[in-house]
């Protein structure tokens, strides 16, 4: 009598199924998920692949990730950018838009970095890079929550002191527009402006269109 041998590639499809659909997310709130907090929630990385083999994730990119029914932000790619660039800092253009001072669009993500760092390989969302040292960098940084993701951003102040020092780059235009808008709003004091523009060398630069502004 010949006796029935078990198909082994069968059993082995059927136990990786029985994995996948036995893997719980924990509770996640966050739009953008770092591979390593969701190890840290208790996720291996097998199960974090199968989730995203089967749907349950979202791959964002290289160690990212989100739920499908995520919503996303209209910073969504600021905050890809910095969970894979955390030490970098949300500037110029981007920072613009993000304190609602600016009509422009930009279509890269303005990102400064500490002088002599590595640059970031991302191919998606295109990134402009520029480098600073010092209090040029560390100087007027905020911190904000998007998307579960802590975003640095230069202030207001600041921004609009960087817009000047690199107006060869995001246009004059820009950093007037700004300058404008934020003495109108009073988004920024005078006081606040002097001081970022003394920090990026920008004093003689900016004087006299905020002496224009001011009459």
């Amino acid at each position: 009598m010949k006796l029935a041998t078990p198909n082994h590639e069968t059993d082995i499809a059927e136990h990786q199924h029985d994995t996948a659909t036995e893997v719980v997310l924990p509770p996640l709130d966050a739009g953008v998920l770092r591979a390593r907090a969701l190890v840290e929630q208790g996720l291996s990385r097998h199960q974090i692949k199968e989730l995203a083999d089967t749907g349950r994730l979202l791959h964002l990119g290289r160690g990212l990730y989100s739920l499908p029914d995520s919503p996303i932000t209209e910073n969504h790619d600021i905050a890809q950018v910095t969970a894979r660039v955390p030490h970098g800092v949300v500037c110029l253009a981007s920072a613009l838009q993000f304190h609602g001072l600016t009509t422009q669009n930009p279509w890269r993500i303005n990102l400064m970095l500490q002088r002599g760092a590595r640059p970031p390989h991302i191919e998606h969302p295109p990134l402009f890079l520029v480098y600073a040292q010092g209090e040029s960098f560390h100087a007027g940084i905020e911190e904000h929550p998007i998307e579960g993701v802590n975003v640095r951003v230069t202030c207001v102040a600041k921004t609009i002191a960087d817009c000047f020092k690199y107006r060869s780059k995001v246009g004059l235009d820009v950093a007037l527009e700004a300058l404008k808008e934020c003495l109108t709003e009073r988004r920024a004091t005078r006081e606040e402006l002097r001081r970022y523009a003394k920090i990026c060398r920008m004093e003689n630069v900016m004087r006299p269109y905020m002496e224009a502004l001011s009459i």
